[in-house]
């Protein structure tokens, strides 16, 4: 994994958080919480979708592989936010 891929999920890992934290509010942690936990999800979830292997049927480059990394993401964001989400409201009840 090089340098842009790398940057490409963690933007988009931030915008998914986000989107997951405006489509789910009852597991939305601000737009700041959304955002940190969506970066951090874009960057395991791309990381281990990469590993198994699922990017590489996107292409190995050009604008197959970006829209892998893209959705690989978003997908790592928006998935890390909810589960951040579920957990505060479990301790919070």
């Amino acid at each position: 994994m090089d340098i842009i891929s790398l940057i490409i999920q963690l933007v988009c890992g931030a915008v998914g958080g986000n989107i997951a934290g405006g489509l789910l509010k009852n597991f939305s942690l601000g737009t700041l919480g959304n955002s940190i936990v969506g970066i951090l999800g874009g960057g395991i979830g791309g990381s281990i979708l990469g590993s198994l292997g699922v990017l590489s049927a996107f292409g190995d480059g050009g604008i197959g592989a970006i829209i892998g990394q893209i959705l690989a993401g978003g997908a790592g964001g928006g998935i890390l936010m909810v589960i951040v989400g579920f957990i505060r409201q479990l301790i919070g009840k």
